[in-house]
């Protein structure tokens, strides 16, 4: 098991590139079933990442990682089952199931595993796929589909689900006649999802808004293309530099698609510069708390950048406020945010934190992906050593992120745990 050992309260500077955005390139890698050989570039080395591979040479295809490209190509035997072991292993898992439907006609797999950030129900996954035509059986875990052919249909969504408007797209596009999703998500993955779509061969349109129409097409093929930058990998290398201060550059990254985090960084007094591809973030003195952080569906504050700003916050002027509407288990940091001196209290959905004027380093240890690079953030900004257990859950969004933050000057390393005990030993 690894850990990450840092030295804290070192300003960043310097210059860093946004890695490929896991959240785009999951489904992307999902829909790479559909066509012949496709090769995705900019892809983040990630575990997640590597559990999907691992999927697709499952399903059927030859899937290999070099240098940030992933090369798919289909074999020519198809499976329809995906095993319990590697569902678990990836909360976005369920998103093969849509495509392999499409591919097959039938899919068989198990409810999903990944962070614990509590119940992400699949109803409107399989309600979506009822609507084109499948027909659903639950065993226990086990998710059996089959649909002798998918027709093109009107889908609903009761509530903004990406999950569900991925899956409904990748089913969709090879149903016969016309499928509309109303109330789809909107974040820039789903557009990111429909560009390499439509380049395989599809015909897709409205991605970015809140109604994709999808005219089905009889078969796709191969494609290539480059995933987006990642916008939650971004707004954490900004999160950092406002908790620690300093000035980074930020390169190969979209500010357009960060409005919302990057409202709240300069309602805390850091100063930006932007380009069409490039974040200049500088911060001095005391941070201030930002106006109350509430996340929502993009174009909302996304849940994924909350425990971030968290944070940055611990050490703000003021009260900061958050109010967490997509996940119930997305404050699993707190605890151990306190163990570094953070003011915080929980309430349900919200939490306040007061900021102090320093933090402590300490051992703390990650439950989640985007809570542990909350500690992270925080222990590089704390006074004296930290230990951040739980590298595994960090390892699935992030690429290497001891090398990025140790390009800025951060002193992290990641150590295994026999090491750490011998340390301590001594």
């Amino acid at each position: 098991m690894e850990m990450f050992e840092i030295s804290g309260g070192r300003p960043l500077y310097g210059s860093a590139v946004t890695q490929g955005s896991k959240n785009s390139v999951l489904p992307i890698l999902a829909a790479s079933l559909l066509g012949g050989g496709s090769e995705i570039s900019n892809c983040p080395d990630l575990s997640d990442v590597d559990t999907a591979l691992r999927i697709l040479r499952r399903l059927g295809c030859d899937a290999w990682f070099k240098n940030g490209v992933v090369t798919v190509s289909p074999t020519g035997r198809e499976a329809v089952d995906i095993p319990d072991g590697l569902m678990r292993e990836m909360r976005s898992s369920v998103i093969f199931l849509g495509a392999v439907l499409a591919r097959s006609g039938e899919a068989e797999i198990y409810f999903p595993g990944g962070c614990r950030l509590g119940p992400r129900p699949i109803d409107m996954h399989l309600a979506a796929l009822e609507k084109l035509g499948a027909e659903i059986e639950i065993d226990g875990g086990r998710i059996s589909c089959r649909a002798a052919k998918l027709r093109g249909a009107q889908i609903n969504f009761d509530s903004v689900s990406v999950g569900a408007t991925e899956n409904a797209m990748l089913a969709a596009v090879l149903a016969e006649g016309d499928t509309l999703i109303s109330n789809a998500a909107r974040e820039p993955e789903i557009v990111d999802l429909q560009n390499y779509l439509n380049k395989m061969g599809a015909c897709v349109r409205g991605a970015g808004s809140n109604v994709i129409h999808i005219k089905g097409v009889r078969r796709l093929h191969g494609a290539r293309h480059s995933v987006i930058p990642d916008r939650i990998a971004a707004a954490t290398v900004l999160s950092a530099t406002a908790a620690c201060g300093g000035k980074v550059e930020l390169g190969r990254c979209h500010p357009g698609d960060m409005g919302a985090v990057l409202r709240s960084l300069r309602e805390m007094g850091c100063r930006m510069e932007m380009g069409s591809n490039k974040i200049v973030l500088e911060r001095k003195g005391r941070l201030k708390a930002p106006r109350p952080i509430v996340t929502a569906a993009y174009p909302g504050f996304p849940t994924d950048a909350q425990p971030l700003l968290m944070a940055a916050s611990l050490t703000a002027e003021g009260n900061s406020v958050f109010v967490e509407n997509i996940f119930e288990n997305r404050y699993a940091q707190v605890p151990e945010l306190r163990r570094m001196g953070g003011t915080i209290i929980t309430s349900g959905r919200a939490a306040a934190v007061t900021g102090v004027e320093r933090l402590m380093g300490a051992e703390v240890e990650a439950a989640d992906l985007r809570g542990g690079a909350a500690l992270l953030i925080a222990a590089m900004s704390a006074k004296g050593k930290s230990r951040v257990a739980g590298a595994k859950y960090i390892d699935r969004g992030y690429q290497c992120p001891e090398d990025v933050f140790a390009s800025l000057g951060a002193q992290i390393k990641r150590i295994e745990v026999k090491d750490a005990e011998q340390q301590q030993k001594k």
